[in-house]
């Protein structure tokens, strides 16, 4: 029988700057990598046309209307609330030398308005966003000089809400930037693999230099990394499918074992020299990585297979993340696997590995929700998505796909 969450149990919800603020150049914001690509698309870059209403540049106005939003969350029974403080709003080209004090004060009503329902923030620095200008006059994390306009900016945040923000992300999934660079580390999609490992590298670098910062400045701040839970299993027992569902896997695992750890694993200097893949590391940078995170948060969605048949291999769909479907699962019309059993999978996964409290960040089912005459939604789909399955792991029901996601966390202290 399930028991009742802890008492400091965090449950709540998450919305990104980019994907809610709108407002996308208000009271001196800069144009930041998310605001420069169409909808939907990762990696493309959209020239600004006079006049041009984009759906980021306005979204659902959280800039202006947070306080009526915070009081549904309030509603909602949330203790947590993630989001993302934009980059661009703090320092609007990134190399600035001085922060944009109207971007500041934003945060400042924002996250006091949260402790008016007693609403924790949890907060990232970085979600899919830099500072456009800093892609353009540096090449983005391909630069080294990246990490010092970082570091810049989260010392700044750190000194300024020290007293209201005590929960912190580094980046979001951060893994994410090996199938979109320019969504991640702000490179081109034909970026070559030195090249964008190299860029990793230095993102690695900045995290750990903010959590250092973080340890220095926010009185017992906690300070985590993100993970996209790519979690695959092999599609069959033969031999080969599960060494090669192993070297998968670690290709996003990697990212937490740099930063929970704090230093690279012989795997993955390994796959380099197999690969012919040079990346710099200095011995300052050796030393910087050794700050490691408090915990570990990550995003779940859905699970996939691996096999070294390619015929089976061409089946593969789902988003960014070509996956193998597994033949035991339901999934959404988005060809997303349903797989609560996953979860489970993976919180065991990753707590055997890293021995770090464990934070649900990000989850839940897109679906294209109508709304009905009276202006309710009867999302039945939802709630059956978000209801404990049998032992089995399927499920009856049938899914509506969509173009929305419904985001929760829950955060375990040990």
């Amino acid at each position: 029988m399930m028991g009742k969450f802890p008492e400091h149990f965090l449950w709540g919800g998450a919305v990104a700057a980019n994907q809610a603020e709108g407002a996308y150049l208000k009271d001196g914001k800069g144009l930041s990598t998310p605001d420069l690509q169409p909808q939907g698309i990762f990696g493309a870059i959209t020239p600004r046309v006079t006049g041009d209403c984009g759906i980021k540049d306005v979204a659902i106005d959280f800039y202006h209307r947070y306080p009526e939003d915070i009081a549904l969350f309030a509603e909602m029974g949330f203790k947590c609330l993630r989001t993302l403080i934009a980059w661009t709003r703090i320092f609007p080209q990134g190399d600035e030398d001085m922060p944009n004090e109207a971007g500041l004060a934003f945060y400042d009503r924002l996250f006091d308005e949260m402790a008016k329902y007693g609403i924790q923030p949890l907060i990232t620095l970085s979600h899919y966003e830099m500072p456009y200008g800093l892609t353009q006059k540096y090449g983005g994390w391909g630069s080294r000089e990246t990490i010092v306009f970082f570091e810049r900016y989260a010392r700044t945040v750190f000194e300024r809400y020290k007293h209201k923000v005590k929960h912190w992300l580094t980046f979001n999934e951060i893994n994410m930037s090996l199938h979109a660079p320019f969504t991640g580390i702000g490179l081109p999609e034909y970026s070559d693999k030195s090249t964008i490992y190299q860029a990793i590298h230095h993102q690695l670098v900045a995290s750990a230099k903010a959590v250092k910062a973080c340890h220095e400045i926010v009185p017992g701040g906690k300070i985590g990394n993100m993970l996209l839970g790519g979690l695959l299993y092999p599609l069959t027992c033969r031999p080969e499918d599960v060494l090669e569902t192993q070297r998968q896997n670690r290709d996003w695992l990697f990212f937490g074992d740099v930063q929970a750890r704090g230093y690279y694993p012989a795997y993955m200097k390994r796959f380099f020299r197999e690969n012919g893949i040079q990346v710099a590391i200095t011995a300052e940078d050796r030393q910087a990585l050794r700050e490691t995170i408090d915990f570990i948060s990550f995003s779940y969605y859905m699970s996939g297979c691996v096999t070294t048949d390619e015929a089976q291999n061409n089946t593969a769909r789902a988003n960014i993340l070509n996956m193998v479907p597994n033949s035991h699962l339901d999934r959404s019309e988005w060809g997303w696997q349903i797989d609560p059993i996953g979860l489970r999978y993976l919180l065991n996964m990753l707590y055997d590995r890293y021995q770090r409290p464990l934070f649900i960040v990000e989850n839940g089912l897109g679906a294209k929700d109508r709304i009905e005459a009276d202006g309710s939604i009867n999302d039945d789909y939802r709630i059956n998505y978000l209801r404990p399955f049998g032992a089995g792991g399927r499920s009856d029901r049938r899914w509506r796909g969509g173009d929305g996601l419904h985001q929760l966390g829950a955060y375990r202290s040990g």
